[in-house]
């Protein structure tokens, strides 16, 4: 299901954040939680993963993650902001010391000249410190490819906290 680069690179990410005694709350869009399974494929993921939020919708981002109607009304769940508030959601909605957020257009359809198809936005936050936060352009690779990458960035993100 997933290549061996992935498994590795999640694989890595477990084993740092379980010497650390850190564990990890992802809440998911445009990945639909293809991230949380990444990490669950590794055996004994269970002591670092807590739990993850797959909110596609954007009511399911304001009753999940607390994030404000207003904010998605404002910037669209395509956001920065919107990011940001779904990873301070999920650190304040789990029992977990890190987490990670998505949310973009994988495609192949939803994309506007200012939110292209592959627009994606990751969030990372560790309980007291501050949103890091980065944008992707991945363009039009492809719906898989563009959600495999997203995967890919957010455990290099979260990697990056530890």
């Amino acid at each position: 299901m997933f290549e061996a680069a992935q498994i590795r690179q999640a694989q890595q990410l477990l084993d740092e954040a379980r010497a650390k005694g850190l564990r990890i709350a992802i809440a998911e869009s445009c990945t639909g939680g293809l991230i949380a399974a990444l990490l669950t494929e590794i055996p004994g993921s269970s002591d670092v993963v807590e739990r993850g939020f797959v909110t596609y919708s954007n009511e399911s981002k304001e009753d999940l993650l607390g994030v404000p109607t207003d904010l998605i009304r404002q910037y669209g769940a395509v956001s920065a902001p919107v990011a940001q508030a779904m990873v301070q959601g999920a650190l304040q909605h789990s029992l977990a010391h890190l987490a990670v957020a998505v949310t973009g257009i994988a495609g192949p359809g939803g994309g506007t000249a200012q939110k292209p198809v592959g627009l994606v936005y990751v969030a990372a936050l560790k309980q007291g410190g501050e949103v890091m936060l980065k944008a992707f352009n991945f363009g039009s690779l492809g719906r898989t490819e563009i959600r495999s990458r997203t995967a890919g960035e957010a455990l290099a993100l979260l990697r990056d906290l530890i």
